[in-house]
């Protein structure tokens, strides 16, 4: 394990770790943000990503699971932080967190985004709340999404309430942000160009027909508006066809992360629905009886 770093007083480095969790560009300058809870930290170094430090509160005894990481992650600076300053970096008033990682930031190439034949891809229109961003994110791992597009003037995805909120799904489905729907039309038509005929959905109250209504069963990109004002009019130019999703009752509309969770879970079912599904075995109680037993020739 490395030299340990010992953090009593809110120096420099402490200063820098807090303003990770409220300042986007400092986050990008330094490229790097801060990761909380038990379940995202294992995921992110199960999925390999850069732990640069980890943080632990000095002077308490640890887990199994915190001496494990501060053995085994040789490129991680162990920190050792004063409790009360742990604390309000882990955002918890009543005790310090168990431990905090900071972590690099994934490069924004869509690239990163495994294509196939089948490929579906999220892209989240100018989101600009970061919890919407994390539950789309978490519903994108849940129904089997290749990855996460956010596009355009955006909350960050890397924000500690849309980190929370996809309970470590930010670390198993790649999660990249462009400038705009440009950069994510010129990358379908490089898709398509390797024979993968990705189409383009645009989701809308008024879309063309119900979602479910829709093949969804192919390379498929579906894109989710504004929480305010839906598409944008380019996406709305660019998008193959839009779709809409049946509503009953007062509502007008859906909270943007759960019309995406809605379309998620119709392609998955689309997907599931079209694959032949293997005859189940055959069970003693299903084989017919024998009728082997020999017989008396008639006269």
């Amino acid at each position: 394990m490395a030299r340990t770093i010992r953090v009593s007083t809110r120096n420099a480095t402490f200063q820098q770790w807090h303003a990770l969790l409220t300042n986007r560009t400092k986050r990008q300058r330094a490229g790097e943000f801060v990761v909380q809870g038990v379940r995202p930290i294992t995921l992110a170094v199960e999925h390999g990503w850069q732990v640069r430090a980890l943080l632990y509160p000095a002077g308490q005894s640890l887990s199994r699971w915190s001496r494990d990481l501060l053995d085994r992650i040789s490129g991680a600076s162990p920190v050792a932080v004063s409790p009360e300053l742990l604390g309000e970096l882990g955002g918890k008033d009543e005790e310090p967190p168990e431990l905090l990682a900071v972590v690099g930031l994934p490069e924004d190439r869509l690239q990163r985004i495994p294509h196939s034949a089948n490929m579906l891809v999220m892209a989240f229109d100018r989101p600009t709340t970061p919890g919407n961003i994390g539950s789309l994110i978490r519903s994108a791992d849940a129904f089997g999404a290749a990855g996460v597009v956010i596009t355009g003037h955006a909350a960050d995805p890397y924000d500690p309430k849309s980190v929370r909120a996809t309970t470590g799904s930010l670390f198993t489905v790649p999660v990249v942000r462009v400038p705009s729907h440009r950069a994510v039309l010129d990358w379908a038509d490089s898709l398509r160009a390797t024979r993968i005929p990705i189409e383009i959905v645009g989701t809308d109250e008024h879309g063309e027909v119900e979602i479910t209504a829709h093949d969804l069963t192919g390379p498929t990109i579906i894109v989710v508006g504004n929480e305010t004002r839906g598409l944008s009019t380019a996406w709305r130019q660019s998008c193959d066809r839009t779709v809409r999703i049946p509503i009953t009752g007062a509502a007008s509309s859906l909270n943007a992360a759960a019309a995406a969770t809605v379309v998620l879970y119709e392609a998955a079912r689309q997907r599931t629905a079209s694959t032949p599904q293997p005859a189940p075995p055959t069970t003693p109680a299903e084989v017919a009886p024998r009728t082997d037993t020999a017989r008396t020739p008639m006269p």
